[in-house]
This record gives structure tokens, C-alpha cells and sequence, in this order.
């Protein structure tokens, strides 16, 4: 085979692989794994080598390229049978996986990789299904596998992952030819086929019997009946209940993450299995026992916080029992560490949790980003049906809790956890840009997200303000709203929405605008009006929205204002836009004044002249300056840039790049400050 071109196996590996991962009933997103055995060419011979393909540690099945995949030597790999040390020292063992690379080797070796390179088969899967960790983490698991597949899928008992697992697998599959899999313990399952697709087949047919069983002979309730008051509110006070309870939420969700410079985003379902849970009786019991496969409760920890209130109680009160829980639950977790954490034992990496249940609401759940929040939550929501599928046959019994400290806090996850890219300056912190569909407001919802932010891009063109969002990415880096800056609802209701996409808001650039140019003796009411409604009394109504969600959330903030050059600069013909820019311009000096002793920083930039990109300009602004200028309208940006000390024009990216400035942390200590951006005009010159 000539090198660069993909091996049969490895694409039908991916193929599987991709396959599987689509349906999340199969395993969780960035859990189980697939692998691979065929013969390749030796680089430096040229001769033929026994190779394995297995998934890298941290990819996922559903999205694996043939970059995510380690590439071994296999008779370098199963040679380490004769130099393991034992269990008491089976970590080692990874490390030893790097001198089994082949060539370069791909990506990172997991710890999984044992059980797919020992087990005798070309293709093995380790998967993560619901069916599968249902019968894994029931309490009598080994006899429901015995029932629900005869010697066909055998029990391994709890182990954690590693060498040793491997070895008990590949003695199973050794021992027991008619096997095509077993139910791991607590765990998941893994199957295994002489080729890709039998190996695909088998473990669909484990999924699938599993299913079959637990519908056969399951109670119809397990979760018990519907707690007397505990039905789901009506879809729209769920989610207005949900939208003023997040950034509470997500300011108790920060309380360690913000010491060390960064926030928690946030993530919120209603799903109908989540709500059916929280409305039945047993549903405190199960949350208190955590969740189970150890990919699960490394995203959820070790349990949920969940709230002990109907879902018709007062806001007020549910906010304070939320505080309340907050402080008992980091009092827990703290317990919980020093419990079982050794001399050896990574730091604790914060008590704050990262899934909210609440009953009639739903799910809220927090993580380093949008993506990491949402995939929180799926993986609650399998546990939730392993939960249903365990208590339906038999009674939910996870591993202990000394087992999932081992794993939360083994030093093989805390390796991984330190090979994660540096985060950007601005991870961990959501934006809302007002006008932010077209020209200056696109150009800084961009420069935002480029920077890490998750944003808001809020526009009354809510086609233009979808474009700007989908041209950043999916929906766990940006989502487009409409909003009108005159109208007082639809800010709150713009806010409400960002709180439900992403938890809360923390950095806000008033940016919409528009302009007409007018003498005075032309400038109608309407004209005034129109101007001030939008610029001055738009500005102030999103900052109050804005104040109003930053303390609830307790975690500061930014508002920046995008206000001009024309706030300080008596220019011709200009009465009603740069008296509106002088408005905002005041507000953010009187904003500063008031706002500072709650961390919320209010700043200012002020633009000249930006022309091209800018959708002020293109809706008519630029004729009309151009003829207050006496010059073609094509020509307005270079007159601009003329009149300037530095002879350039301004771009809506130089704007972006002063807000980011401002926000970005480097000017963490400035408040009340205007910016200006317009390449130098002496007589703009702050004094």
C-alpha cells in the first residue's frame, strides 16, 4: 500500500465507528472506543507488521478521522504480558504504550487500549449503551446477563480500565469461543468479530437483546409514581422559570472556576425523560447514588445537586434553597475528597457542580465551555435510562464511591487533563451584541468568538443576525436573536434567551445604531426621536437588562459602548446623532460610577468614518456625508482617512479589536474610559 492511502480495515473501522456513534443509545459522545488488527508495511524494511488502529484517548466514535487513531505494533503490544507488574502497578503500562508506537503513532494511546489490542479478534468494540450499563450497574447483573443472553455475553466484574481488564477480556473471549462480548461491570460492554462488520453486528445485537430484556420484563414505573405537586409546569413558565434562575445558577456554578480567571457556560433541557424523572418518587434516592460508568460521572461528578422544592414555589424562595444547596453540596464534595484522596491524589478541581436537577423545570448543567456543558447533560441523560433500566429489572447499584474517586481523581485522567490546549482569552465568557447582524456589530461578534467567547448576536434582522451566527459555528459558539433596542420586553426577552442558551451573559456591547444626516433647521422630531429611541434610550434599557443579569450572576462584567468620534466632535450637519452618541457617551461615565463596586466594568469606543463594512454607511449615512463633504461617495472613506494624523481608514475590524482590548483582560483594572478609534482627529481628542 502506498503510503498516505487509508487501509481497508481503518476505513471500515471508521465507517463502524461512525455508525455507532450516531445513535447516542449506542454511547455517549467522546466515550467507548473501536479498534482494528491488520497487517501493514514497516517503514524502515519495507516488510509486512501486524498493526493496531484504535481509537485516541479524548476522541469520540461518532466523529473519528483516521488523525484520532494510535497506530501499534501488535507484537510490541502483546510482548507487554511478559513485563506487567501487576494491577498494583497497571497505570505504568500507558506510559509503556509509547514504545509500541508505529512510525509517528497518531494520536495519544487511551487506557483502553490493552483490551483491544489482547483480546484475539481483528475488530473490537467498547461501547457505552444505556441497555448495556443498565444490566451493568444492576444488582444482580451477573445473573440478569445470564438470563438475558445464555454463554453468548458473558460478566466481567467491576475493574477499573486498564491492562488488567484487558487481560480478563482476552481470557473471557480465549476461554469461551461461542462468546461475542461481555457486559463489563458498572461499565459498558465490548464485543468483538473476525471482521468489521460481524464485530458491528455483534455489538448492535448486545444493544439490541438488552433492550429487547429490559422492555420484556421491566415494571412499567420504576422511578415509582408522580411525586403529588411535582408535575412539569406548563413548556412556557418552564422555561421562563428556567431562563431567571440561570445566571444564578451559573454564578454558584463559577464559585471556584472564577478564581482562577474563568467561567462556567451554561446548558438547559427540558427533555421528557428528564422531566418524568423529577416528578416521580424516587427520583432523590437515584441522584443521590451518582452515576456509574466511569465516562459518565467524569463529566457529571460524582452526583447532581438537586433541588428539594416544587416546581410552583416562589422564585425567591427557590433561589435562596438553591444558595442554600450550593454551600451543602461544596461542603459534600470537599467530604467526599478528603475521604479517599492520598498523598498522590490530584488537587481538588473545585466542589461546584456540574449538573442542577430541577423538578418540574428541568436540567441545567456547566462546564469549561458551551460543548463540555452540553455533552454534561447528555451523559446525564443516559444515566437517567440506565437508571430507568436497572431500577425496571432489578435495583440500581452503581460502583462505590472509593471506586469513582479512583477514577475522577487517577492520575492518568489528570495527564489528559493537562494536554488540553491552553484556553483562549476570552473561554468561559458570553456576549450579547446589539446590531450585531451586519458591519461593526458582525465584525465584533466574530472577533469575540474567535477569542473564545460564546455570543449572542442579537439584531432586529434576524436573518442578518443568523448569518453573523452561523458563520461563527454551531450553537455552542454562537446563537442569533431578534431584538429591537426601543422595546423594553424584547431586550428582557433577548437576555432570557441568551440565559437559556448559555447560562447568562457577561459582556455586552451596546452597538446598534443608525443615522441621519441633517442640518438643524431639517432635523424633523421624528428624526430626533428615532435617533435617541434607538442610541440613547436603546442603550440604556439593554444596559439595564444587562446590570439586572450580572448580579444575579455575581461575577462582574463588562458593557461596552460603541458610541463616536462625532460624541465630542462638532461636525456639520449632525445635530440628532452626535447629541444620541454624546448621550451614550455620558452613560458610560455615569454607568462606571455606579456599577464599579459590583465588578462591572463600563467602557467606551469611539469610531470615525467607518465606511466600508458598515451597515450605518450602506443604509444611506455615507450619500448624505458625502455630500455635507462635497465629495463622491465612493471616495468617503480615503476623505477620512486624509483627514487623519495617521492617514488610515477605519475598518469595522479595528473597532472589534478595541472592544476585545477592552475585555480581553490585559485593561482588567480600567473603567469609565472612551477608546477612540479613528486614526487620530486632533479635534476629537479627549480632554
Amino acid at each position: 500500500m502506498r503510503t498516505g492511502q487509508t487501509h481497508p480495515e481503518v476505513a471500515a473501522l471508521l465507517e463502524r465507528g461512525h455508525r455507532l456513534g450516531a445513535d447516542r443509545r449506542n454511547t455517549n459522545y467522546g466515550g467507548g472506543n473501536t479498534s482494528a488488527k491488520a497487517t501493514g508495511t514497516d517503514p524502515v524494511t519495507g516488510g509486512p507488521v501486524e498493526l493496531l488502529w484504535v481509537k485516541g484517548s479524548g476522541g469520540d466514535v461518532g466523529t473519528l478521522t483516521e488523525a484520532g487513531l494510535a497506530v501499534l505494533r501488535l507484537d510490541r503490544l502483546r510482548s507487554l504480558v511478559d513485563v506487567y507488574p501487576g494491577v498494583h502497578r497497571e497505570d505504568e503500562m500507558v506510559a509503556a504504550f509509547d514504545y509500541c508506537l508505529h512510525g509517528r503513532g497518531g494520536a495519544a494511546p487511551s487506557i483502553d487500549t490493552a483490551m483491544h489490542g489482547l483480546v484475539d479478534a481483528a475488530h473490537v468494540d467498547h461501547l457505552h449503551p444505556d441497555a448495556g450499563i443498565a444490566l451493568a450497574t444492576a444488582a444482580d447483573g451477573p445473573e440478569l446477563t445470564r438470563r438475558c443472553f445464555g454463554d453468548r455475553v458473558l460478566w466481567v466484574p467491576w475493574r477499573r480500565p486498564g491492562f488488567q481488564l484487558g487481560l480478563d477480556i482476552a481470557a473471557i473471549a480465549r476461554d469461551n469461543p461461542q462468546a461475542i462480548g461481555v457486559i463489563l461491570g458498572g461499565h459498558g460492554i465490548t464485543a468483538w468479530g473476525a471482521t468489521s462488520a460481524e464485530c458491528e453486528a455483534r455489538s448492535l445485537e448486545i444493544i439490541e437483546t438488552a433492550t429487547r430484556f429490559l422492555a420484556e420484563h421491566g415494571r412499567p414505573q420504576p422511578f415509582g409514581p408522580v411525586l403529588d405537586g411535582y408535575r412539569p409546569l406548563p413548556a412556557e413558565q418552564r422555561r421562563d422559570r428556567a431562563a431567571a434562575m440561570a445566571p444564578t445558577l451559573r454564578g454558584l456554578a463559577s464559585t471556584d472556576s472564577r478564581r482562577q480567571g474563568r467561567f462556567q457556560v451554561g446548558h438547559f433541557t427540558d427533555d421528557a425523560d428528564v422531566l418524568d424523572f423529577l416528578a416521580r418518587t424516587e427520583h432523590p434516592r437515584l441522584a443521590a447514588l451518582g452515576t456509574s460508568c466511569p465516562d459518565h460521572f467524569l463529566r457529571t461528578k460524582v452526583r447532581p445537586l438537586v433541588l428539594d422544592l416544587p416546581p410552583d414555589a416562589p422564585l425567591p424562595d427557590v433561589l435562596d434553597r438553591l444558595r442554600e444547596l450550593h454551600e451543602e453540596y461544596r461542603q459534600d464534595y470537599r467530604a467526599y475528597y478528603q475521604r479517599y484522596a492520598g498523598p498522590d491524589s490530584p488537587p481538588i478541581r473545585g466542589a461546584d457542580p456540574a449538573i442542577v436537577l430541577v423538578p418540574g423545570v428541568g436540567m441545567f448543567s456547566f462546564g469549561r465551555d458551551r460543548q463540555t456543558a452540553r455533552v454534561a447533560a447528555e451523559y446525564y441523560r443516559n444515566a437517567i435510562e440506565v437508571m430507568r433500566g436497572a431500577e425496571a429489572v432489578s435495583t440500581y447499584a452503581p460502583i462505590d464511591e472509593a471506586e469513582k474517586f479512583r477514577i475522577e481523581y487517577w492520575q492518568l485522567e489528570e495527564a489528559k487533563l493537562r494536554r488540553m490546549p491552553k484556553p483562549k482569552t476570552l473561554a468561559g465568557r458570553v456576549a450579547l451584541v446589539t446590531g450585531g447582524g451586519s458591519g461593526i456589530g458582525a465584525a465584533i461578534a466574530r472577533r469575540l468568538a474567535d477569542e473564545g467567547a460564546c455570543v449572542v448576536v442579537a439584531d432586529r434582522n434576524v436573518q442578518g443576525a443568523a448569518s453573523v451566527a452561523d458563520g461563527i459555528g454551531s450553537a455552542d459558539r454562537a446563537v442569533a436573536v431578534s431584538v429591537d433596542v426601543t422595546e423594553a420586553a424584547g431586550i428582557e426577552a433577548a437576555f432570557a434567551e441568551a440565559a437559556l442558551a448559555f447560562g447568562g451573559v457577561d459582556l455586552v456591547v451596546n452597538n446598534a445604531g443608525l443615522s441621519i444626516s441633517k442640518s438643524l433647521l431639517e432635523t424633523t422630531e421624528a428624526d430626533w426621536d428615532v435617533q435617541h429611541d434607538v442610541m440613547a434610550r436603546g442603550s440604556f434599557l439593554v444596559s439595564r437588562a444587562a446590570a439586572r443579569l450580572m448580579l444575579a450572576q455575581g461575577l462582574g462584567g463588562d458593557l461596552v459602548y460603541v458610541a463616536s468620534k462625532n460624541s465630542v466632535f462638532a461636525g456639520p450637519n449632525n445635530i440628532a446623532y452626535s447629541a444620541a452618541k454624546a448621550d451614550q457617551a455620558h452613560q458610560v461615565r455615569l454607568l462606571a460610577a455606579e456599577l464599579g463596586e459590583h465588578g462591572i466594568r463600563v467602557n467606551g469606543v469611539n469610531p470615525d468614518g467607518v465606511v466600508r463594512g458598515s451597515g450605518i454607511f450602506a443604509s444611506g449615512w455615507g450619500a448624505q456625508r458625502a455630500a455635507v463633504y462635497g465629495v463622491p461617495e465612493e471616495e468617503l472613506g480615503a476623505y477620512y482617512a486624509r483627514r487623519t494624523l495617521l492617514k488610515r481608514e477605519v475598518l469595522p475590524e479595528h473597532v472589534a479589536n478595541a472592544v476585545f482590548a477592552l475585555t480581553g483582560g490585559e485593561l482588567s483594572h480600567t473603567t469609565g474610559l472612551h477608546v477612540p478609534v479613528d486614526s487620530g482627529v486632533a479635534a476629537a481628542f479627549l480632554r
